[in-house]
């Protein structure tokens, strides 16, 4: 299987991409998903700030008896664009306990995988305060019967700017198990524990799950753009997301009014063109992801909420 797990859409892509040929050979039936979208009105292009970030050289250093692991890229990674973007979201908190089901489909096949995310509380981790978040996805029937994924992934997330402190992948596909415990540093300076490698990554880097819920954290109101390095334990990408409108949004969780995200990837300075995606993010208290579209070479993906709690 070809895991392309870029951004915040590694879970995505790691249940789509390995199964795209079973998938399109057997595409039938209609989804369900309804969405009323209105777009935003152009806003007034910003002065870019010119300013240069500080780059630090990209590494990952393994301990003994940890997994090898390809270091992150990031030649040519645009540092001044971080700096010129990086709002906080200040005071979001995801709901502690928070447990939401999605359903994955491909072209018109349904419920191709799960998607269950968690957020399970704080924890310690090298010292700091981190929100530890969870997610498993699972392939299902008939798809299970070729292609058998049963994946958990781990973040620990600095409060605020959910800054990654320690990201995990344990994966299981097709019997193969691979795990990955990954202590995330901008310093070089936060050794790893034993079993586990050290990520030398740019100041401010997000795992994909924290991510997710820095998004969740964007007044989108007053932030028409966000953009931000994310590592997705291989390789470290440039993540921008805009918002581009509204839609009501009627998915198996229920009708939400929601603001719609675009989200592109960026690799190496240039935009992945099988990597577009779009966010609708409920205008609720908790602003929950209701919905994610995919817009990949082989067909169109779709990850929708199907249960909150």
């Amino acid at each position: 299987m070809s895991r392309r797990t870029v951004g915040l859409l590694a879970i995505l892509l790691a249940v789509i991409c390995g199964a795209a040929a079973f998938i399109w050979l057997r595409a039938g039936g209609q989804g369900k998903t309804v969405v009323n979208f209105t777009p935003e009105p152009p806003a007034a292009t910003a002065k870019p700030d010119t300013s240069e970030a500080m780059r630090p050289q990209p590494n990952v250093t393994p301990n003994t008896g940890a997994p090898s692991v390809a270091a992150p890229n990031t030649a040519n990674f645009n540092g001044a664009n971080h700096a010129a973007a990086a709002a906080e979201p200040a005071g979001f908190a995801p709901p502690l306990g928070e447990q939401l089901d999605f359903s994955g489909s491909v072209a018109k096949v349904n419920n191709v995988a799960t998607l269950r995310l968690l957020v399970t509380g704080r924890k310690e981790i090298a010292g700091k305060d981190a929100w530890h978040l969870q997610a498993f996805a699972h392939t299902q029937n008939p798809l299970r019967m070729v292609f058998e994924l049963d994946d958990q992934f781990d973040s620990y997330s600095a409060p605020g700017d959910f800054s990654s402190v320690q990201y995990e992948m344990r994966l299981s596909e097709r019997g193969q198990k691979v795990q990955s415990i990954q202590r995330i540093s901008a310093t070089g300076r936060d050794p790893a524990p034993p079993g586990a490698s050290e990520a030398l990554v740019l100041p401010g880097t997000r795992d994909p799950l924290g991510m997710m819920q820095y998004l969740r954290g964007v007044d989108w109101s007053k932030v028409p753009e966000v953009r931000g390095p994310v590592y997705d334990g291989r390789k470290l990408y440039d993540v921008r997301a805009q918002k581009i409108g509204s839609a009501d949004v009627q998915v198996p969780a229920g009708k939400f009014s929601t603001n719609t995200i675009e989200i592109k990837v960026f690799d190496d300075g240039a935009e992945m063109k099988d990597a577009h995606f779009t966010l609708y993010l409920a205008k609720d208290q908790a602003r929950t992801p209701v919905l994610l579209e995919a817009t990949l070479p082989f067909a169109a993906a779709r990850v929708e909420l199907t249960r909150r709690q």
